[in-house]
């Protein structure tokens, strides 16, 4: 299978803010529905749920719902949150609105301007993005809420993701969670609420989002992966773990190919092919394969993690096989080593792969090294 092409976030038209379909989270859906018909809509919802699951693409919907003035609408004509009653939706099942609306249009190009999109910025200095979403865009947000709204409903904020703010700019939101202006609804896409203030949560109502099914996930990516075949869709479903998101990332990076390769690498032990070895991290290391590294050191840490959960032998841990043989090869390695020498090599691994990336070290030695330390004889 060819790589995905990857665009730039501005031109991605997979980017959450332009998809008008939602698949596999009705119940979420259900509940921002039904806070809305109550008539008593809380101000702010943390969504969470890991990474890729469709976080984000719900929240716009309900932005886009909220703007329109719920379904049917297409402007200002909403009713209050806590100041009185919303009013239904047409269909009452969905916060779907048409892809031919001038609210739906003009969120797909971010033009909206009742509507805040606060995200990790570019570095002005360096050209790339920032690590995390600062002070400045925090304190933006209660700014852009004590506006009025400019066509006269209300006025949304959704921040992708409330985990990537710096302590500071989470601190800064917390005047506007605790005296929220009338019609404002804050968004926050989470995929580790753990790292948010707990002063931050306490003020959101939250909303739980579960990873989808493989069958769901292939649904998706037969529109989306049209070139691959039916079985390299499932792979990427299963190595995605119900993330549409990440599944399309490593279809992106080669995973499919990496995968493969780390698996062909496995098979060999105990003994370490060292060419093989020098070979991979030659390709993973050159100027370029940025996602592919990327990619394998995310697969790699995630292959561990299935010895560890297969040599606990706790309910569920023999997972659908990726490829065929792949089990086979799961319980041989599994085999190698003891369950705590196995946690002990992933977090090692970890910890070589996290120094590679913070400290700019040598990547082949790097790759070399989290290699090496799969072989049976090797200190964790």
């Amino acid at each position: 299978m060819a790589k995905a092409p990857k665009v730039e976030i501005e031109d991605d038209p997979l980017h959450p803010r332009r998809q008008a379909d939602l698949l596999g989270h009705a119940d979420s859906e259900g509940k921002l529905l039904a806070a809305w018909n109550s008539g008593r809509l809380p101000h702010a919802w943390l969504i969470t749920g890991p990474r890729g699951i469709g976080k984000a693409t719900l929240a716009y919907r309900f932005a886009r719902f909220a703007l329109a003035g719920g379904a049917g609408g297409d402007g200002a004509s909403a009713g209050d949150s806590l100041f009185g009653p919303a009013p239904a939706a047409e269909n009452g099942s969905s916060l779907a609105i048409s892809p031919d609306s001038t609210v739906f249009r003009r969120v797909a190009a971010g033009a909206h301007p009742d509507l805040l999109m606060v995200e990790k910025g570019i570095d002005p200095k360096s050209g790339r993005e920032k690590s995390a979403i600062g002070v400045d865009e925090a304190r933006a947000i209660g700014s852009f809420l004590s506006l009025t709204p400019a066509e006269g409903g209300w006025r949304v904020v959704v921040v992708d993701s409330a985990d990537e703010m710096t302590r500071n700019a989470a601190n800064a939101m917390l005047k506007t969670l605790e005296e929220p202006p009338s019609r404002s609804l804050l968004l926050l896409v989470c995929h580790a609420p753990g790292r948010i203030p707990s002063t931050v949560r306490s003020r959101c109502r939250r909303l739980q989002m579960s990873p989808l099914r493989d069958e769901e996930v292939v649904t998706l990516l037969t529109r989306l992966l049209p070139e691959a075949t039916d079985a390299e869709r499932l792979a990427l479903a299963r190595m995605g773990e119900g993330s549409p998101g990440r599944a399309l990332a490593l279809a992106q990076a080669g995973g499919l190919e990496l995968y493969r390769e780390l698996l062909t690498f496995a098979g060999r032990l105990p003994s370490v092919d060292i060419g093989a070895a020098h070979a991979l991290a030659d390709k993973l290391a050159r100027a370029g394969a940025n996602e592919a590294f990327a990619a394998f050191a995310e697969l790699m840490g995630w292959w561990i993690a299935r010895l560890v959960r297969l040599s606990s032998r706790v309910a569920g841990a023999h997972s659908a096989e990726v490829f065929p043989g792949e089990h086979a090869v799961l319980v041989k390695t599994a085999a190698l080593r003891r369950l705590d020498q196995w946690a002990e090599v992933w977090e090692k691994i970890a910890r070589l792969f996290g120094q590679g990336e913070g400290l700019h070290l040598d990547r082949k030695q790097v790759l070399l090294s989290a290699l090496m330390a799969l072989e049976p004889g090797a200190s964790a």
